[in-house]
């Protein structure tokens, strides 16, 4: 099976929020691969990965990065494929902002979407979106996870409407 999907981390500490895409593409039945690479500690494997993932079949990349962050943006640089970052706070974390800043706060010509930080199911998704564009049962499958999402809210409001206060009006 090929990988559509590649999650990629700086290391695996980081595999506690970046199991929540796994998690997520292994719902959607997309196959993925998750492996650790790290910008500063093996730049030429990084380089690598980015130059060759797209001849490998991979079609987006998710990659979750802390502290300085800049493993999205170092394999968004070499590569044609979308790269969704994962800002992660991490310990040696200034509250997470260095990392998101890191991501978020590209040149000009080498984009990163970002996702909120730790928000490692919400790149998984915009993945799954990205990928059913130009996959129609996978397209319908994103319809019906979206609309759960509402039916969730649904119920929600209604279970809320059995709850009685003496000035509650709905």
């Amino acid at each position: 099976m090929t990988p559509l999907v590649s999650i990629i981390m700086g290391s695996t500490s980081d595999m506690k929020i970046m199991e929540q895409a796994a998690q997520f593409l292994d719902e959607m039945h997309i196959p993925f691969e998750i492996n650790a690479l790290s910008a500063h500690r093996v730049p030429d494997l990084v380089a690598d990965f980015a130059n060759n993932a797209h001849k490998r079949g991979v079609k987006v990349i998710i990659a979750g990065a802390g502290g300085a962050a800049h493993l999205p943006g170092v394999i968004a640089a070499s590569t044609p494929l979308p790269v969704i970052g994962v800002p992660i706070k991490s310990s040696n974390s200034i509250d997470g902002w260095d990392s998101v800043l890191s991501i978020l706060q590209m040149p000009s010509g080498i984009p990163v979407a970002t996702v909120a930080l730790d928000g490692a199911k919400n790149a998984a998704i915009l993945a799954v979106q990205m990928l059913s564009v130009a996959d129609p049962e996978l397209f319908a499958k994103f319809q019906e996870f979206k609309a759960d999402l509402a039916s969730k809210i649904a119920k929600a409001n209604r279970d809320l409407a059995e709850i009685k206060y003496e000035y509650k009006t709905n």
